[in-house]
């Protein structure tokens, strides 16, 4: 009878909680136990169960990429080109971060090649491109309304390679350019002569 009377209290396996953070090595609270982890119910605000074990949420805030995926160029729309894996449109960076400022390069009527009086700026846009050396540039070639449409085209193309051209000759390398003729679709809205122009925009 002595035998039975003095039977020893059995003591719990996992200690007692009250919450999950009463718990150590990242068990869970549950029936007032600390156990391993089954669902991320089973953890406190902000936890996640993995591997049976809470672990805090990594949360990401960053909003889906709208731009369709692509591996070449050709798999985007006709205003697009595939940059990093992505469908992007030829046209400014909404955020270039730029230490620097690039100018937009001016012609005479019905001409492409560069005045003299255009050289500086030009000049500063390849400083400009050589501080920035990670980033590419679109050469937009533009013209005013006179002559046909596909005369204006290739009008505001060879502007544009004239422009390429020039810095290409200052040492920028011509894979980070891309030439982009507008013809006379995008007026400045200052006249003809702010009109026959190259505007260089970050990509």
């Amino acid at each position: 009878m002595a035998a039975f009377a003095g039977c020893p209290k059995k003591t719990p396996k996992t200690p007692a909680c009250e919450g999950s953070g009463d718990c150590k090595d990242g068990l869970a609270c549950i029936a007032k136990q600390c156990q391993i982890c089954k669902a991320d119910s089973d953890c406190g605000p902000g936890m996640g169960c993995t591997d049976g074990k809470c672990v805090k949420k990594v949360v990401d805030n960053t909003p889906p990429d709208p731009r369709k995926p692509c591996k070449v160029d050709d798999e985007c729309a006709e205003d697009e080109d595939c940059l990093g894996g992505r469908c992007t449109k030829a046209g400014p960076s909404t955020n270039p971060d730029t230490s620097c400022t690039l100018s937009t390069i001016y012609f005479g009527f019905d001409k492409s090649a560069i005045e003299d009086s255009e050289k500086q700026n030009l000049d500063a846009d390849g400083t400009c491109l050589e501080k920035e050396a990670s980033k590419g540039v679109y050469l937009e070639g533009h013209t005013d309304s006179s002559g046909t449409e596909e005369y204006n085209i290739a009008l505001s193309e060879r502007r544009a390679r004239t422009v390429a051209d020039y810095l290409a000759r200052l040492g920028i390398d011509p894979a980070r350019m891309q030439v982009v003729p507008k013809g006379e679709t995008q007026p400045s809205g200052n006249g003809d002569e702010k009109d026959r122009r190259v505007e260089l925009q970050w990509k």
